[in-house]
């Protein structure tokens, strides 16, 4: 029998298409990496008929990345200019989850490969990068004949049928043209965000912004924000006047229509058309005309649309908003979100929607309706020959979805009132005549709302006529010449930025919503609360000027739509991938240049809106150099600054900074800083901190991570054990916590508290004898002092308690959830016992941080506490008793990798069935189905499973 693997983009797309395609009828197993499933079943292949062997994997995102090489990473020995030719490479966009080797160990022996990544050009463009990693294990076929592409639009069985029933070839030429795009954007991006940052941070204390970046699309989109603000500058408000007329009907009513011209701008004329005015006594009614409108139904919606309404209709951010978008479609709940296209296919099946929609009860009533009346045919708009308009995929409710509820609300709002008829309403305006002006009131009438039923903030605003007739004299009560002011325009909105990105080919459909994040991100603009406002900040506005000053082409939107028009010829075919890169990296090297010899224009507008260096921040701590104070300023960088030698040094971003006991580095006489955050406290050396003295310490290292052999304040001095938390760090002795002295980890957040000391040190010569850590000197408050272990030594371990809020954050590829593991347990004596619960709790932790992604927008109130409840029972499972801890922490996982397989298996709804997928296990007559490993110990476990299961 033969193999086909198939690959999708995200371990959650994986499982929905091969629960398609298999009709439910799979077998799931973990990858060695823990992130990826592999989803296994027997079907026909669609060329042949014959029976085959599936394998159904994924990727976190993005395969591969690009980068500099090492020595090109340097900031302080690296030209930024030499950015422009220097080799790059590729690395493994996320190394932690080794995507290349899952991918090539699954693919080994397979016939065929089809490839389920996203159906756009970065979706192209990771087809070619699982491709280059299961080189050598697919089985070779000429010209890659046994590579397949599906293209899908929605996560659905018709759709993914269709997909899998008519395969086609990856396009090189769409992979290429992103290939392209990454590698401008991070030459160019790369090379002035470096100079600009050094240069500027290194004249100016208070700029608030670690780094001053420059993007091609990033700094046009700026410069949209800041031209508008120019403009509310520069305004200058002009008066105008505007004569007012209260006239009284027959029956005593009183109205003010409006000037027919609108406004004078001429008081001396104004004042004479007001004294003509109030020479005539009455008005009379000239005309009164009647007339239908149409207020057109909206067409099919794209992402740019969505992004717009979502902004100023929903209050959601560009970002949050592609953010949700991805959660729904992943979900199933709508069609592919990054489309440019805004006209329905010929065959698209709108009924079939409209019916899926009215399942839910809310809209049951208005598809009933639609259906009766009889569909409308949508709007023709354009076809970008992507995917097709977003629609609503299956039905849901607002329980269900949590925070997505609104968006997926407005995609089927939207959807139904494409298919209903146009508003329809009829205005009536009556002529009126005064003197020799002419005056007019209108009044507005709905005949048929449409689609406004569904879009209600689109409706149209009524108005009833008063009792007036054609020839009808009206009474003159008095004549107001009214003065106003014209007003400047707004600040754009997200909603207007968006619009102006899209003309002028400012980023894709999917890059908006980034570019926009970035400008808020780099503290260039603010969001105001109310209208979603962008207002430049001074940082922002400085950057723009400066850049029109010395090259306006660096903000001009023009210049990047013209690299996008480039970009776009390589992806249909028409332009050669090197002369596009090679013509545009000439164009940018040179400007670039020309930038770092005028730069100086761009200093001169920041020294008057920013403090230099020299006056910023307050005396600190010595320099090693020259023995005089430096400056600690605080704002963003946060850093050290010796104005006599001119240097700055940079400090940690996130904690607190303080003074270390007056005590000096022993390399390099600096004073010694002592740096707290949340999870430890370590001193650190402002000069090593910048400049490792050694190879084998990184750079931005504390003196918890330096490797000097013989300082008091080194990890080599300090270092107790390797860590249990993490497996990859080192548990140190702080050497200031005052009498409140602990270990920490020099990786995660694990600490051992040591209780109330007087002194504590670390045996440099001598190990435990049963685990191989250091032994410690502890002196209580009398001064009595007490040796050994404190993993092994009972009297010692009893004073001592554990801190550990679980495994760092871990993310992952394009689009991929960060979370956090649940937090760990507080306290406890630190036994061998109770590390390695917390060494299993890790474990545990890290398979339901998957059950946590799988529920996150469900039921978030049970979410955690669920999760809590399965980590709790595990551990007690493994640490009760006599259990080996290699394999209680093997079993744990087992445990909890089947609680994972078979949530991952199942559909919300299906979570009332849960405790009946688990009779084959708990079933303790028949064991046979159960894993080696497990012990019976294991299986109260279930319990907790069957409590959740009452709870939904």
């Amino acid at each position: 029998m033969r193999t086909v693997l198939m690959v999708a983009e995200k371990p959650s797309l994986a499982q929905t298409i091969a629960e398609i395609l298999s009709n439910g009828s799979l077998k799931s197993r973990k990858a060695f990496n823990r992130a990826c499933s592999v989803h296994e079943y027997v079907g026909p292949w669609p060329y042949t008929g014959e029976q085959v062997f599936y394998k159904m994997t994924s990727t976190c995102g993005h395969v591969m990345g690009i980068d500099f090489p090492g020595k090109y990473n340097n900031w302080d020995s690296t030209d930024p200019a030499e950015l422009f030719d220097c080799p790059i490479q590729q690395k493994e966009a996320t190394a932690s989850l080794s995507i290349p080797r899952l991918l090539n160990i699954e693919a080994k022996g397979a016939d065929f490969l089809v490839l389920w990544l996203d159906c756009d050009k970065e979706g192209e463009n990771i087809c070619f990068e699982v491709v280059d990693a299961v080189v050598g294990a697919l089985r070779p076929a000429p010209r890659d004949e046994n590579i397949y592409r599906a293209k899908f639009s929605a996560l659905t069985s018709k759709d993914i049928k269709n997909a899998m029933a008519t395969l086609i070839r990856p396009n090189k030429n769409e992979a290429l043209s992103v290939d392209a795009r990454m590698e401008l954007d991070l030459r160019i991006g790369c090379a002035f965000t470096r100079f600009q940052t050094k240069y500027f941070n290194g004249k100016f204390g208070d700029l608030n912004s670690a780094t001053i970046s420059f993007g091609p699309c990033q700094t046009p989109t700026l410069a949209f924000c800041v031209r508008r603000h120019d403009e509310i500058q520069h305004f200058k408000p002009e008066p105008y006047w505007v004569p007012t007329p209260t006239l009284v009907t027959p029956s005593g009513e009183k109205l003010m229509p409006a000037w027919t011209k609108h406004a004078v701008f001429n008081r001396q004329v104004g004042e004479l058309i007001l004294k003509n005015l109030k020479d005539s006594k009455t008005a009379l009614v000239t005309s009164i005309s009647t007339a239908e409108h149409t207020k057109a139904r909206p067409g099919a919606l794209n992402t740019v649309a969505l992004l717009r309404v979502a902004s100023s209709g929903l209050g959601l951010a560009p970002h949050h908003t592609m953010q949700l978008a991805e959660r729904l479609y992943t979900s199933g709940y709508i069609s592919y979100p990054r489309t440019e296209t805004s006209s329905y296919p010929d065959n698209f099946d709108l009924k079939a929607v409209a019916q899926e929609i009215g399942k839910t009860n809310m809209y049951a009533g208005i598809v009933q309706g639609i259906l009766q009346k009889g569909i409308q045919k949508p709007k023709k708009g354009t076809d970008a020959g992507d995917h097709p308009p977003i629609t609503p995929t299956k039905a849901a409710t607002e329980a269900v979805l949590g925070e997505s509820w609104r968006l997926y609300d407005y995609v089927c709002r939207h959807f139904l009132a494409t298919i209903m008829n146009d508003c329809k309403y009829m205005e009536t305006t009556a002529a009126i005549s005064l003197g020799k002006e002419e005056f007019k009131i209108t009044a507005t009438k709905v005949i048929d709302p449409g689609f406004t039923k569904v879009l209600e903030h689109q409706a149209v605003s009524t108005s009833d006529m008063m009792e007036i007739k054609e020839k009808m004299i009206l009474k003159v009560e008095e004549v107001r010449l009214i003065e106003k002011k014209t007003t400047p325009p707004d600040y754009l909105t997200e909603s207007e930025l968006i619009k102006l990105m899209e003309e002028n080919s400012v980023g894709t459909d999917a890059s908006i919503p980034v570019h926009i994040n970035n400008i808020c991100q780099r503290n260039y603009v603010t969001v105001s609360p109310t209208g979603r406002k962008l207002i430049p900040t001074t940082l922002g506005i400085m950057l723009v000027h400066g850049y029109e000053k010395i090259d306006p082409d660096l903000v001009l939107a023009t210049m990047r739509g013209a690299v996008e028009k480039q970009l776009n010829l390589i992806a249909i075919g028409q332009a050669d991938f090197g002369a596009v890169r090679d013509h545009t990296l000439k164009i940018f090297k040179a400007k670039f240049r020309y930038f770092v010899e005028k730069v100086a224009l761009m200093e001169g507008l920041f020294e008057g809106s920013f403090t230099a260096l020299n006056d910023s921040g307050k005396p600190f701590s010595r320099c090693g150099k020259c023995q005089r104070f430096m400056k600690l300023i605080s704002t963003r960088p946060p850093r050290l600054y010796c104005g006599f030698c001119n240097e700055a040094l940079n400090l940690p971003s996130q904690g607190t900074i303080g003074l270390h006991q007056e005590l000096k580095c022993p390399l390099d006489t600096y004073d010694l800083v002592f740096w707290t955050t949340a999870t430890r406290g370590t001193p650190l050396c402002p000069y090593c901190y910048n400049n490792p003295p050694f190879p084998d310490m990184p750079k931005l290292a504390p003196c918890n991570k330096c490797t000097h052999p013989s300082c008091s304040h080194s990890m080599l001095q300090n270092a107790v054990r390797t860590c249990y938390g993490c497996d990859s760090g080192i548990l140190v002795l702080e050497t200031s916590s005052g009498h409140k002295r602990r270990l920490t980890c020099n990786q995660c957040s694990l600490k051992i508290l040591l209780g109330d000391l007087k002194r504590v040190r670390v045996r440099v010569d001598t190990l435990c004898g049963k685990c191989d850590a250091r032994t410690i000197v502890m002196e209580n408050k009398e001064g009595v002092e007490k040796s050994g272990c404190i993993f092994c030594d009972a009297v010692m371990a009893e004073k001592c308690r554990v801190d550990y809020q679980g495994p760092n954050e871990r993310s992952g590829g394009r689009g991929r959830r960060q979370t956090r593991a649940p937090r760990g347990e507080r306290g406890g004596r630190v036994s061998a016992d109770v590390v390695e619960r917390q060494r299993v709790r890790r474990w545990v932790g890290i398979s339901v941080v998957e059950l946590l992604v799988v529920l996150m927008d469900r039921r978030k109130d049970l979410v955690a506490a669920v999760a809590e409840e399965i980590v709790e029972a595990s551990v007690e499972i493994v640490v009760e008793g006599s259990v080996d801890r290699h394999e209680a922490v093997l079993e744990a996982s087992v445990v909890v990798d089947a609680v994972v397989d078979a949530v991952d298996a199942m559909t919300f709804d299906g979570f009332r069935e849960l405790p009946l997928r688990f009779l084959l296990f708990a079933n303790a007559e028949d064991q046979t189905c159960l894993p080696t490993s497990f012990t019976p110990k294991l299986l109260k476990l279930f319990p907790v499973l069957g409590r959740f299961s009452r709870l939904h």
